[in-house]
This record gives C-alpha cells, sequence and structure tokens, in this order.
C-alpha cells in the first residue's frame, strides 16, 4: 500500500490526459482524412496545444506506470487503471456536459467496489519475494520444445 500515491497519480495523469484530447478535439474541425494528405493532417492535429500537452501527459503517466509495476504486483497495479474510467466520466459531465444515466453511475460504482476490494488485497513485490520458496533459475535451453 506504500505506493499508492503513485499508482492514483498515474490514474489521474491518464485521465488528465483523456481529457486534455477531448478537449483539444473539440477545438479542431471534424476530423477527416478524406482528399487531404495524412501527413499534413496529422502535423496540423498536432500542432494543437491540447492534444499536443494530452499526449505528453500520456507519456509522463505511463512513466508512472512502469515505476509502478517495478513496485508492486500487476494484479494489483494494472486494476487501478479503472478509475480512470471513473475521473473520466465524471470530469467529462462537468467539463463537456456530457451525460451520466443511472447505468453509468451504477457502473463507477461498481469499478469503486471492485478497486476497493483489490487495495485491500495489496501485496507488493518486497512481500512476495521475502516469503517465495528459494527456486532455481530456468535455464533458456530447458524451454524449448
Amino acid at each position: 500500500m506504500k505506493y499508492i500515491g503513485f499508482v492514483l497519480f498515474t490514474v489521474l495523469t491518464n485521465a488528465a490526459a483523456q481529457l486534455m484530447l477531448k478537449h483539444g478535439v473539440m477545438q479542431l474541425a471534424p476530423l477527416s482524412f478524406a482528399g487531404v494528405n495524412p501527413i499534413l493532417k496529422m502535423l496540423q492535429i498536432l500542432s494543437n496545444p491540447w492534444i499536443f500537452i494530452g499526449l505528453f501527459t500520456i507519456v509522463i503517466s505511463m512513466a508512472s506506470h512502469l515505476y509502478v509495476l517495478s513496485k508492486v504486483e500487476v494484479s494489483f497495479a494494472y486494476p487501478f487503471l479503472s478509475l480512470a474510467y471513473v475521473a473520466v466520466a465524471v470530469f467529462a459531465y462537468f467539463m463537456f456536459r456530457e451525460e451520466l444515466n443511472a447505468f453509468r453511475i451504477a457502473g463507477i460504482g461498481f469499478i469503486c467496489i471492485g478497486t476497493v476490494l483489490i487495495a485491500q488485497s495489496g501485496v507488493g513485490h518486497a512481500e512476495t519475494t521475502a516469503t517465495a520458496p528459494n527456486r532455481e533459475a530456468v535455464k533458456t535451453g530447458e524451454l524449448a520444445p
């Protein structure tokens, strides 16, 4: 549980990136590659500051996630990324006036309950490697059929 701050940072930067990308795409004319040089169109899209910053934020989020994966089990860390769905849905409701109906609210509730249950299992690398039995390293020749 001591890496939960890094996990939540990963979640929040992931959600923030999605919201920035949405804001940037909304500023552009409807996207179409018909009759346009695709490279020029991509440069036009990337020149939007919100899209550029959103992509940069995704890189920060991935770097943070890599750090988290080096410290805790993937089966513990990865489910927390579902909290990004919650954050995006709530912020999109306020920022973009997107619908937040009963089904979405129920889904958000299930995601939160599931994440809390996973957090209660809170086992990281340090605990598992200290208690794991001493195993011999597998040689690459043993893996061949």
